[in-house]
């Protein structure tokens, strides 16, 4: 417990912080800051250690109403029975074949499904989203024989190199390493309009800068292979873009010969109603990136395009863990047991419920300064009395949230994520925003 680490010190130094937690949550913590690379970051000191629907219980016997699932993960809820019967029996037969060098059922079963509910006729397996978004350059650049990529500002693809290339919304992270050439260029973030100007008149100014200003100044279509696009940032800050945005992106790919590939890694597997949140804007890109709540909490990825599109040769891409038999069967489990529910239409109701409950919140809270939102992908701005970005009582509104019993995550420059799994009740909801409430005005006295 002498080197606990500078982790453990900022948890010390946060008032109230380590008061909430119990004494193995503490030890556990100690010894963990003393260990595990500090790279990693934990706004608050949480030790989970079961969790059932949308509540997490913490080491010491705590309860939290969780709106982060992980992530934007556990899209079926903790402790899914469909999910443990599936891992269960898998379980017993076999964990890992090596599905690049064999054949196995499981795999073949969640494929099938996939096609299913996305249209797209193949699937490349891996392990996470940022190994799926590697495999979508790569696939890219393959086919098209071409070098060079066009991103957004805020976007976040992944840490890795090619990924982290494409990532407009972590600098620090991007410092020192190198990169293959990405042109970056706005996302339609209109409560923030970059181009200063106004939706709709502005005809959707910042999709076309593509075609207007980088294919003619920056980047010849010719030589790019593809456009990579979050349907809703997500990292960035939960930033959703007007209908024309992605139809206008869309136009311009197909006009320019350009593939467009579509990083559902957060936004897929029915987190903002349909099974890809592209559905929403009707459009359907070239390649699509699947990970996160695909695996039900375990760990794989999915690329997937059509036949015409990925038809590279044997041994030009594989891993070892794609297509792990476990993950394959919990995936197709979590899907199946969504598609039952009828999660679309709940997705939608609890959606439109907890924007509402935040828009009235806002009334009576003017450091709310934007909410905004498709299905279970919700963000709440935190802003000053000028309208400003206001970090520091973003962070000071989710450590309050903490001792209240609520789980929340930051993302954007000052934006709160509510991304709650998919099957948390109304019940559950309200009381989570009766104890927000209480969080908020501790926060903003």
């Amino acid at each position: 417990m002498k080197e606990q680490g500078r982790e453990f010190d900022f948890f010390e130094q946060e008032v109230g912080l380590l008061d909430t937690v119990g004494t193995r949550a503490r030890e556990i913590i100690g010894q963990d800051c003393s260990m595990v690379s500090a790279c990693v970051a934990r706004p608050y000191p949480l030790v989970v250690d079961r969790a059932k629907g949308s509540i997490v219980k913490d080491i010491d016997g705590r309860e939290y109403i969780d709106f982060v699932a992980g992530i934007a993960v556990m899209n079926a809820g903790y402790s899914n029975p469909d999910v443990k019967a599936a891992i269960s029996a898998q379980l017993e037969k076999m964990v890992h074949c090596g599905y690049g060098d064999f054949f196995a059922e499981p795999p073949l079963k969640l494929a099938k499904k996939l096609r299913e509910l996305s249209g797209y006729s193949r699937v490349f397996y891996c392990n996470s989203g940022a190994e799926s978004v590697e495999a979508a350059m790569k696939l890219s650049l393959w086919k098209t024989k071409r070098q060079n990529f066009i991103a957004f500002y805020n976007a976040f693809h992944g840490r890795t190199l090619g990924a982290l290339s494409l990532t407009g919304s972590k600098v620090r992270q991007k410092e020192h390493f190198p990169t293959i050439r990405t042109v970056h260029t706005h996302y339609a973030y209109c409560y923030r309009c970059p181009m200063k100007l106004e939706y709709p008149s502005c005809g959707v100014e910042c999709a076309k800068q593509i075609e207007n200003l980088i294919f003619r100044r920056e980047l010849s279509p010719e030589d790019t292979a593809a456009v990579f696009i979050e349907p809703i940032q997500g990292e960035g800050g939960y930033i959703v873009p007007p209908q024309e945005f992605h139809k206008e992106v869309r136009k311009i790919c197909t006009d320019n010969d350009v593939l467009l590939a579509a990083d559902e890694v957060q936004t897929g597997c029915f987190r903002t109603g349909p099974f890809l949140a592209m559905e929403n804007f009707e459009i359907r890109a070239d390649i699509t990136c699947l990970a996160k709540a695909l695996g039900a909490g375990l760990p794989i990825g999915a690329m997937l395009a059509d036949r015409d599109l990925m038809d590279w040769p044997p041994g030009v891409h594989s891993n070892t863990f794609g297509g792990n038999l476990l993950s394959s069967a919990a995936a197709l489990a979590s899907l199946e047991f969504l598609e039952k529910e009828n999660t679309e239409n709940h997705v939608r109701e609890m959606g439109a419920h907890i924007r509402q409950r935040l828009r009235e919140l806002q009334e009576n809270f003017p450091c709310i300064g934007d909410v905004r939102g498709l299905g279970l992908m919700i963000g709440a701005e935190i802003v000053k009395p000028d309208k400003s970005i206001d970090p520091a009582r973003r962070d000071r509104i989710i450590k309050e949230a903490f001792k209240d019993g609520i789980l929340l995550l930051p993302c954007g420059d000052s934006v709160i994520r509510f991304s709650p799994p998919l099957v948390m009740t109304d019940e559950e909801a309200d009381l989570g925003f009766d104890k927000f409430e209480k969080a908020l005005k501790r926060a903003v006295r």
